[in-house]
Parts: C-alpha cells; sequence; structure tokens
C-alpha cells in the first residue's frame, strides 16, 4: 500500500516536471490568468511555430550547412566563396552586411556558396544530394505536422453538432475560469452577455430586412473598395520591386536608406495600413460581427498572400533577367579564359617555362546568381517585417499606453474609457502576421538554408517581446475569437499558404536552369538531376532500372488516380456515418419526447429498456458500426 501512494505521489510529481519543462509554460500561464485563454491561444499557436521552425533548422542545419563548414572548401578557394575584388574594401561594414551583402552572401548562409562536388570530406558526403533532398524534407515534413494538428482538433472537438442544446451549453461552459483579473472578467461578463442576446435574436424567426437593396448595394460598394485597395497594393509592391531592380545596377553609394529598403518597406507599409481600411470598408456591410471578423480576416489574408505573390511576379522577371544574363557572362568567360592563357603564355619564350597559370578567385569574373539573389529577398523581407513589427509594438502600444496612463489625470476627458485609452491585444491580426511570416520562410529556405534559424531568433525574441507588451500596454479584446487548437480556421489557412509558398519553389526546382558557377547543382541542366545521377553512380543498375520504371509517368498517374479514388470513398463513407449520428439524435430526441409526454406509461424499468432496445437497434446497422 505504502509502496502504491509512492509510485503514485512520483507520477504525479513527474508529470509537474514535464509541464516545467514545457518552454514559456509560465509565462503563457500568467497571460491566461490576466487575459484568458484567447489571448494565450495566440501565444501557444507561436510556440507550436516555433517548435516547427526547430525541426526545419536542425534538418536544414546538421545535413546542409554543418557539412559545409566542416568538410567543404574554405572561405576564397573558390570564386563562389570568395567576396570580388571590387568589393573586398566594404565586404564588413555594417550597412552590407545588414543587406546581407559581402562576406554574409559568400558565406553558408545562401545557396551560391555551396560546392557542386558529388562528394565531400572524408565521409563522402554527397552534398547536392542532401541539399536536394533536405528542401523536400522540409516541404513534406511541414505538410505532415500541419495535417497532424488540424486531425487532433478535430478529434479534441469530438464533431458534434455544435447546434444541438445551444444554450445549455452556453450557461454551463461559456465562463473562462482562468481569468484572474477582474477587468477581463467585466469583459467576458459583458461579451458572455452579448453572446446571449445575439444567440436568442437569432432563434427568432428570420425577419425580412427593411432595405434589402440598400444593404446590397453598400455590400457591393464594400467589396468594390477592398478589390481596389488589393489591386492597388500590388501595383505598388511591383512597381517598388521595378525600382529596385534599377536602383541594382547603380552605385551603392549613391543609394539613401529608403532607396535600399524601399520594397521591404512598402511591403510592410501596406501589411499594417491596409486592414484598417478593410476595417472602415466592412462598416457599409453591416453584417453579423463574427461574419464581419471572418470576411476581415480572409481579406487580410488575400492581401497578404496576394502581395507575397506579386512580390514572386516581379521577382520571376528578375531571374529571368539574371538567366540571360548568366548567358551571355559564360561566353565572356569563356574568352577572358582563352586570352588570359594566351597572354600568359606569349610572356614565356619558347624554351623557358613558368608556373601553371593561376588567376586568384577574386578575379575571376562570376555571373549573377539568381539563387542566391531570391535568398536575400527573402531574408532581407523577413528581417525588415520584423523590425516594423517592433518599432510599431513601441510607438503604437507602449507610447500610447504611457501617454494614456500619465496624461489621464491633467486631460479634459478620461483617457482610459474614452479616446484613445489602450489598444486591445489583436489575436486575428498577429495571428495572421505570424502564417504570412511563416509562407515567406517555407518560400525562402530552399535559397538560403539559414532562413529557418533567422525565424527562430525572431520567434523566440517575439515570445519575449510580446508578451512583455500584452502584460503592460495591452487590455484583452471584448470579443473573443480563438486562434488555434480548438478552431482549425488558423491552421487551414496555413495549411493553405504553405500550398501555395511550395508551388513556386517546386517551379524553380523543375522549370527553370540552375546558376552555371554558383551553388550545389551547378552544371546540370535542372536541379532534380540530381537524383538521376545518384542513381546512375551509387546504386546497382537492376535498383536503377527499377526505380526508374516506378518513376515512370504511367504508373504516377494510375497511382493518383487509386488516391483519389480512396479519398473519395472514404469521403462517402464519413458522410454516411454523419448522416447515421444526426439521425441517431433525431430518434433519441424523439424518445426523450415521448418519456416525457408520458406515452409511456410502464415503469421507469421498462422506458430504459424500450431506450435501450431502439437504440441497439439503430447502432446495429451496418452503417453504425461505429456506435
Amino acid at each position: 500500500m505504502m509502496m502504491a501512494k509512492k509510485w503514485a505521489k512520483f507520477l504525479r510529481d513527474f508529470e509537474n516536471f514535464k509541464a516545467a519543462c514545457v518552454p514559456w509554460e509560465n509565462k503563457i500561464k500568467a497571460i491566461e490568468s490576466q487575459f484568458g485563454s484567447s489571448v494565450a491561444s495566440y501565444f501557444l499557436f507561436l510556440r507550436w511555430m516555433y517548435g516547427v521552425n526547430m525541426v526545419l533548422f536542425i534538418l536544414t542545419f546538421s545535413l546542409i550547412m554543418l557539412p559545409e563548414y566542416l568538410w567543404g572548401l574554405p572561405y576564397g578557394s573558390l570564386p563562389r566563396k570568395t567576396v570580388p575584388r571590387a568589393e573586398e574594401a566594404s565586404a564588413a561594414n555594417f550597412g552590407v552586411l545588414y543587406d546581407f551583402n559581402g562576406l554574409a552572401q559568400y558565406s553558408v548562409l545562401f545557396y551560391g556558396y555551396y560546392d557542386n562536388k558529388r562528394t565531400i570530406g572524408w565521409m563522402n558526403f554527397r552534398l547536392p544530394l542532401s541539399y536536394f533532398l533536405v528542401g523536400i524534407m522540409c516541404i513534406g515534413y511541414s505538410f505532415l505536422v500541419v495535417l497532424k494538428a488540424m486531425t487532433k482538433n478535430i478529434g479534441d472537438d469530438g464533431g458534434g453538432d455544435d447546434n444541438t442544446f445551444n444554450f445549455s451549453w452556453k450557461v454551463f461552459t461559456s465562463w473562462d475560469y482562468l481569468i484572474g483579473n477582474p477587468e477581463t472578467a467585466d469583459n467576458k461578463f459583458n461579451s458572455i452577455t452579448m453572446n446571449f442576446k445575439e444567440a436568442i435574436t437569432e432563434e427568432k424567426a428570420a425577419q425580412v430586412e427593411e432595405n434589402v437593396h440598400l444593404i446590397r448595394f453598400l455590400r457591393f460598394l464594400a467589396n468594390f473598395f477592398v478589390f481596389l485597395t488589393l489591386g492597388g497594393s500590388g501595383y505598388l509592391i511591383f512597381w517598388a520591386v521595378k525600382r529596385s531592380q534599377e536602383f541594382a545596377q547603380q552605385d551603392p553609394d549613391t543609394l539613401g536608406w529608403w532607396e535600399k529598403n524601399e520594397m521591404n518597406m512598402v511591403m510592410s507599409l501596406l501589411g499594417m495600413f491596409c486592414p484598417t481600411l478593410f476595417d472602415l470598408f466592412a462598416e457599409l456591410e453591416d453584417y453579423h460581427p463574427l461574419i464581419a471578423l471572418k470576411w476581415l480576416l480572409g481579406r487580410i489574408f488575400a492581401l497578404l498572400l496576394g502581395n507575397l505573390y506579386v512580390f514572386i511576379l516581379a521577382l520571376m522577371d528578375e531571374i529571368n533577367n539574371k538567366i540571360e544574363e548568366e548567358k551571355l557572362v559564360k561566353a565572356n568567360i569563356t574568352l577572358w579564359e582563352a586570352n588570359m592563357i594566351k597572354a600568359y603564355n606569349a610572356s614565356f619564350s619558347e624554351n623557358s617555362t613558368g608556373p601553371p597559370f593561376f588567376v586568384h578567385p577574386a578575379d575571376v569574373p562570376r555571373g549573377p546568381c539568381w539563387e542566391t539573389m531570391v535568398g536575400q529577398e527573402f531574408v532581407r523581407l523577413t528581417v525588415s517585417d520584423v523590425l516594423t513589427t517592433y518599432v510599431t509594438i513601441l510607438i503604437g502600444d507602449f507610447l500610447r499606453a504611457c501617454f494614456v496612463r500619465f496624461c489621464n489625470y491633467c486631460w479634459c476627458w478620461d483617457l482610459e474609457y474614452g479616446y484613445p485609452s489602450y489598444t486591445e491585444f489583436d489575436i486575428s491580426g498577429n495571428v495572421l502576421a505570424l502564417i504570412f511570416n511563416q509562407g515567406m520562410i517555407w518560400m525562402g529556405s530552399f535559397f538560403a538554408p539559414s532562413l529557418p534559424g533567422i525565424n527562430i531568433l525572431r520567434l523566440h525574441t517575439s515570445m519575449y517581446f510580446q508578451c512583455w507588451a500584452v502584460m503592460c500596454c495591452n487590455v484583452p479584446e471584448a470579443r473573443v475569437f480563438k486562434a488555434s487548437r480548438s478552431n482549425n480556421f488558423y491552421l487551414g489557412m496555413l495549411l493553405l499558404i504553405l500550398f501555395l509558398s511550395t508551388m513556386p519553389v517546386l517551379y524553380m526546382i523543375v522549370s527553370l536552369p540552375p546558376s552555371f558557377d554558383c551553388g550545389p547543382f551547378s552544371g546540370k541542366n535542372r536541379m532534380f538531376e540530381v537524383i538521376g545521377e545518384t542513381l546512375e553512380h551509387d546504386f546497382p543498375s537492376w535498383m536503377a532500372k527499377i526505380l526508374r520504371q516506378l518513376s515512370n509517368p504511367g504508373l504516377v498517374i494510375a497511382v493518383i488516380l487509386v488516391m483519389v479514388l480512396a479519398i473519395y470513398y472514404l469521403n462517402a463513407t464519413a458522410k454516411g456515418q454523419k448522416a447515421a449520428n444526426l439521425d441517431l439524435k433525431k430518434k433519441m430526441k424523439m424518445l426523450q419526447l415521448l418519456v416525457a409526454s408520458n406515452k409511456y406509461p410502464e415503469s421507469p424499468e421498462k422506458v430504459h429498456f424500450a431506450l435501450l432496445f431502439k437504440s441497439n437497434a439503430i447502432c446495429e446497422r451496418p452503417e453504425n458500426k461505429h456506435c
């Protein structure tokens, strides 16, 4: 008996120890106590994203960056690993490093630094193959972990009908028992009261709108303004990218700070001010507040995704220009080498011999590495977005809170309850910004292996900085909209942006030729040819033949067709089970109504037996085996 008690105490202490080892658990619990679980859900989502990026960073660091650093050729041994002679003087300047040029550009941080040798080091590590497979593994892992989280949330939700016993659920489950702050409790009380009023109104018979045509016109007008805003933001980004391409051809010393960072600042400012315009347009539509919030989230998501794709399309034009430029540079390099060798040989007499011809890597002309250029753009965009977010918090939240707190005593009206008051913590906006930033990481990590590590630093600092801002400067939202766990809305958008972010990367891998003098795939027509090269040199001929047959397009199409049919069958089965559950609920309600109206005058034991008999009869149907 004593051993059983000690064992139970050990298990309880071990569970407490595991809970204490969870990163930032105490901080999130403190936010839950002050603001409720809705605000804490954002930080739970941020911590989950931190874990995803940690896995991505471990993959890229251990299988790409570290092998190249340990076993690859050192800095200065090849032109791709050496700063050009014209840039050596300013290669270590802060402004140059801040733009990720100079020494940062010619390092393991970016694609162009890596060598194209099949094997490196004493372990014969296949770096090009590893680089390609790690990029595919990161995409596959991201899909799996997002789908697993969505599946877990569906399982936690239970799949029940939310409209069943609606008021009973609201009465017994609306209160958040983690709230420990009086102001938050008042807000929660008001929110529950408003939800009851809305539910009572929605339960009444549908009322005819007084002026349907006016409301339709105002909603059409609001959507027209939204499309104008989206189109204008896309044009501004395209214009900024074109200007940045023009600035890239000029002398960097003649450019100011704004010219160097114009494109990144335009994207960050559009992400800050366009949601405010969408909020103003939503006032014209007169939707239910929750429907209006989802419309707002969808429009912000469309804005961010549209801006990102306009940026990608403008970047594709620059990539095509770089590829055309590479063809000219390649021809010029061949001519340059022939002239240099000819001049070197002419400097010696016919009977004399000199040392072998050698040119320092810094003096060798090189082509524009478009892969490194793409990686640099995404790294700059990530860093500038982080800085813009932090400056916005300092100015929009901290300075505003200081003004309201210290000037309230000498002002004409109450600043805390009137204008400007304290800012609310925008759960939905912060989670959307987190999703958008993660999309940039997925899109740019193939060309900048260091990007997951930079994102980890961003998430790590954001956890502490935003926790401080929430506890010191913000008040909770009057309306609660959960951001994660119990709702798959944000995870669905994360899955969508993951799919849309990987499409351009896969297109570049399959369709565009790699640069001829930089990166692990230089010298190949396409990046995926590294797989065929590995099959040819490192596998037996019979195994390579089998793998080639498995990759036959006819077999792949057949497998995809079978998968589509299987998905259709499982979906139809799930719909049938859901319909059976609804039918079972209706019949159970009918039985309860019969019992309540004394249609069963028998004893309680017989009533219970009748209910059990009918329930078992329903569950014994073939489509209800899960009962």
